[in-house]
């Protein structure tokens, strides 16, 4: 029996859900792949989206026509500014969901989406003929021809699972591990290696003694992550926090020895930003508590992770540490947290498309490249699909570069640099942040997801209308006088606000203006020189990328480069020059000697 579709989604987590949601809505017939379609777009670990720097993805999945935003703002039960005490290029949305809500909402979006069929089989290999890819074969046997496949797996390829000295296999705790596919991507000739992650207790509410804990609340008015959504109607929620403390570190460190994490056990790299308890108890032996954050699963369970405490410890000692923490003395455990390493393939073996070298046609996106969180994970499964979908159509990849999104970062960072840890986006990694911002998104990309059909003409006329009342404010205030100054010298000011204008113009004060073009004006009239500067390096930065490598170079040929340079270079196959420049081990003589290299060639 063979099934055959225009693109082959493997994997409906994360990056699978808006992998297939682009390659359907963009014409294409789609089949998504999953385990299990039960746990369609499951949250594995904490129960929220967006976060420092992640907020910012999730609003450029949006812009470009993605999903995510809108299923967190439907089943949202806590939304949080982060980081408002700072600049605006570092302030980043974040939202507590219903995980159960979210999960749902999803799966009922892949199957009402017309050209998607979503579909349970295990994928045990991929079908390759003359370095292209034609398809999988599924467990259960059946052949699903296509015209592109993008592998989205996550943590399932050959996952093992880790509490204590017990070991099992597993994507997660109770379901299959996929055995079989990372077989084949070796035997193709990937370069496939392993990582680790994990996550904490979950524990009964009912049990937990909120009386003794510090609240945490939301923001009075939610901002929504969808630039589609006007408000946030259902009800919002407290997390609670607490704090390890002295009797919680001597626990652990007094049960090193039965560790996975210092037994030898466990031997692939963990995440450096969001270590496991006993790895923070011992990294950082001269903090006396670490902070905990108890986040409520949904409206309708009790269920309550333990954001901070991510362990692989054994049962045994997973209770003491819990019971030694302020509030959760007789705290029940629902589920005891676990270690899972999992194969990734190298990502210096994609093409900046997601596209990889070896074969043709072939994608991958989310954890199957290095990378950790459901954002980022989304945020390459938007472009592989759109990007399928453009392969199949003969026309060109879909590239965002550093200066226009932090996905272009993101997937910058990771066919150019690779990681042999856990990749998460932070604000630090963006160069250009401060014209990233999450308030944005909309205005630097909503284009490309017009253009590619992602997005309403409904959006899109909303967007053009608020493009031309900002135009129109910014020529305003900038023209008129009141008293020596101008509205916008009056509003740069650090104790004025946008707010203050309408006590001092008519004009201004007749138009209804949306607190979104509120915020876009002042921003861009207080942080006008900043921006200007960055703008000025944008610029050089484009140069270099606009000065194209043609994929016929041949790096061993150019002797005057240092061998790390050549062999790097070959390796990477950089498609411009401000690509070469930013691989580890390429200097910039040796980018000085390429570009006087290049330059002959295209005079030839």
């Amino acid at each position: 029996m063979y099934d055959e579709f225009d693109v082959l989604v493997v994997g409906a987590g994360h990056a699978g859900c808006e992998a297939a949601l682009a390659a359907a809505r963009m014409g294409m017939c789609t089949a998504l792949l999953t385990i299990n379609v039960d746990t369609v777009a499951q949250m594995s670990c904490n129960p929220a989206i967006g976060g420092i720097a992640k907020g910012q993805l999730v609003r450029e999945i949006d812009a470009i026509g993605g999903e995510m935003a809108k299923v967190i703002d439907e089943t949202g039960i806590q939304f949080r500014m982060l980081n408002t005490k700072k600049g605006p290029a570092v302030h980043s949305p974040r939202a507590q969901a219903d995980k159960r809500a979210y999960q749902l909402s999803m799966k009922r979006r892949l199957e009402n989406q017309s050209n998607l069929f979503l579909r349970q089989e295990m994928v045990n290999s991929l079908m390759v003929e003359n370095n292209r890819v034609t398809g999988v074969i599924g467990q259960t046997r059946i052949k699903y021809k296509a015209k592109a496949v993008i592998l989205t797996t996550g943590t399932f390829l050959k996952g093992v699972i880790h509490i204590g000295d017990f070991i099992t296999s597993g994507g997660r705790i109770g379901e299959l591990s996929s055995e079989k596919l990372s077989d084949s991507l070796r035997e193709i000739g990937f370069d496939v290696r392993r990582l680790k992650t994990g996550t904490p207790p979950r524990l009964n509410g009912r049990t937990i003694d909120y009386e003794e804990l510090t609240p945490q609340h939301g923001d009075k008015t939610p901002q929504p992550f969808s630039f589609s959504t006007e408000s946030i109607f259902q009800p919002q929620v407290p997390c609670y926090v607490t704090y390890t403390n002295l009797n919680t570190h001597k626990i652990i460190t007094s049960n090193l020895h039965r560790a996975p994490l210092y037994t030898g056990q466990i031997k692939s790299i963990g995440p450096r930003y969001c270590p496991s308890l006993e790895d923070k108890v011992v990294r950082f032996s001269g903090k006396d508590k670490h902070q905990i954050f108890l986040e409520p699963e949904g409206i309708n369970t009790l269920e309550v992770y333990c954001n901070g405490i991510s362990t692989s410890m054994p049962h045994d000692v997973q209770e003491e540490i819990v019971h030694s923490i302020k509030g959760l003395e007789s705290a029940e455990i629902i589920r005891y947290g676990y270690a899972i390493e999992y194969d990734f393939v190298l990502p210096t073996q994609l093409k900046p498309s997601l596209e990889t070298k070896l074969v043709e046609n072939l994608f991958h996106a989310g954890q199957i490249n290095g990378t950790s969180g459901y954002e980022e994970a989304a945020a390459q499964g938007i472009m592989a699909g759109i990007n399928a979908v453009h392969k199949i159509q003969g026309k060109e990849p879909f590239i965002l570069d550093r200066s226009e999104a932090y996905i272009g970062v993101l997937i910058d960072d990771l066919v150019t640099k690779g990681t042999l840890e856990p990749y998460r986006m932070f604000t630090s990694r963006a160069e250009y942040r401060l014209n990233l911002r999450h308030d944005n998104a909309d205005r630097r990309l909503m284009k490309y997801g017009h253009c590619y059909g992602l997005i309403s003409e409904q959006q899109w006329y909303k967007l053009m209308e608020k493009e031309n009342e900002i135009a129109w404010i910014l020529t305003h205030i900038n023209r008129k006088m009141v008293g020596p100054d101008t509205l916008a010298k009056i509003l740069s000011r650090p104790d004025k606000n946008f707010d203050h204008l309408l006590t001092l113009d008519t004009e201004i004060c007749k138009k209804q203006i949306s607190n979104e073009v509120k915020e876009q004006v002042e921003i861009e009239v207080k942080y006008k020189g900043y921006i200007e500067r960055q703008q000025i390096q944008i610029e050089k930065f484009k140069r270099m990328e606009d000065c194209k490598i043609p994929s016929w170079i041949d790096y061993s040929n150019i002797v005057e480069l240092r061998k790390e340079a050549r062999q790097k270079l070959s390796q990477i196959r950089p498609v411009s020059l401000g690509q070469a420049s930013r691989i580890s081990g390429v200097s910039p003589a040796d980018i000085s000697i390429l570009m006087v290299y290049l330059a002959g060639k295209i005079k030839k």
